[in-house]
């Protein structure tokens, strides 16, 4: 990530210290020593910097257009260097990381993650269309979520799966493992804005943004036209009433919205872990079974 120019080098320094839980690599090289007798080779490494470096690609830019001064718990780049450097570092990390598979000739791994970037971008964009009417179908819901999020957990495990089995069926069985971990992981992001396990403190954040999450989703094809009028006005014109959105939090709640999500998000784990069980028992086995698991069982 080191450059000739001072700012940037201090900028991705920031970064670097600051860095998530690297859920994604690990899914990268998981993938790859369950495939191979527990051996990773240096296009592995590569996979998974790549990973890294677009996610957090994504991020920077995330922040700028939700205009979010905060990232786990630190400042974001937009709120410390304002939004043009914020939105030129995240250019920086995207080219990072496409040039160096160029370098490498990793064209097959080149077209897995810029089919994830293509993506990532359609999916944000669909959500942005969609909010603007509110009246989203849980299809439309589950297009946006794997696009937005289930694509870039997908396409880790078809990297990881690719690095050391390039044209196997493996790469698509994996990208499908990848893609239901990734539904289950946002679905699980939708039950936090309600508070932890139906209990806990309701953040309400995603009703004050007017993101539509499926315990809403669900709630709002499944209530009498009155009720569903109440809803779509509480969102669209009272988001920032605290009153309100905790009116709706509880609305949702009493009639299944949580209950239904969670059904949901368990059916997408274990079609997750059943894709597994056609591979023999390994400690990799194990770990991506734990992360599957972790996926819906985490605190934040």
């Amino acid at each position: 990530m080191s450059s000739q120019v001072a700012l940037l080098n201090r900028i991705t320094y920031y970064i670097v210290n600051r860095k998530g839980k690297q859920m994604r690599p690990m899914f990268v090289f998981l993938c790859a020593k369950l495939l191979n007798n527990g051996e990773v080779t240096e296009r592995t490494y590569r996979g998974a910097s790549v990973i890294e470096l677009i996610h957090t690609a994504s991020l920077v830019h995330d922040d700028v257009v939700d205009e979010s001064n905060k990232r786990r718990g630190f400042f974001s780049i937009n709120a410390l260097w304002k939004n043009k450097i914020a939105v030129l570092v995240g250019d920086y990390l995207l080219s990072k990381g496409m040039l160096l598979c160029i370098q490498h000739e990793d064209f097959d791994l080149l077209k897995i993650i810029s089919v994830a970037v293509r993506e990532i971008v359609e999916g944000e964009l669909l959500q942005i269309e969609k909010a603007r009417r509110l009246d989203i179908t849980e299809e439309v819901y589950y297009e946006i979520i794997r696009q937005k999020t289930a694509t870039l957990i997908a396409s880790c495990c078809s990297l990881g799966a690719c690095s050391v089995k390039p044209d196997s069926q493996d790469v698509e069985t994996f990208r499908k493992f990848g893609e239901l971990c990734g539904m289950a992981f946002q679905i699980k992001d939708d039950l936090f804005d309600y508070g932890e396990e139906q209990i806990g403190k309701p953040t309400g954040i995603d009703i004050k943004e007017q993101k539509m999450t499926l315990p809403l989703i669900h709630v709002l094809n499944n209530c009498s036209n009155k009720e569903k009028r109440w809803l779509i006005n509480s969102v669209k014109n009272h988001n920032k009433d605290k009153k309100r959105v905790k009116e709706v939090i509880t609305f949702v709640k009493n009639r299944g919205g949580l209950d239904y999500a969670v059904s949901k998000m368990l059916l997408f784990k274990e079609e997750a872990l059943h894709l597994l069980e056609a591979y023999p028992k390994s400690a990799y086995k194990d770990s991506l079974e734990l992360m599957v698991n972790y996926v819906v069982e985490r605190k934040k």
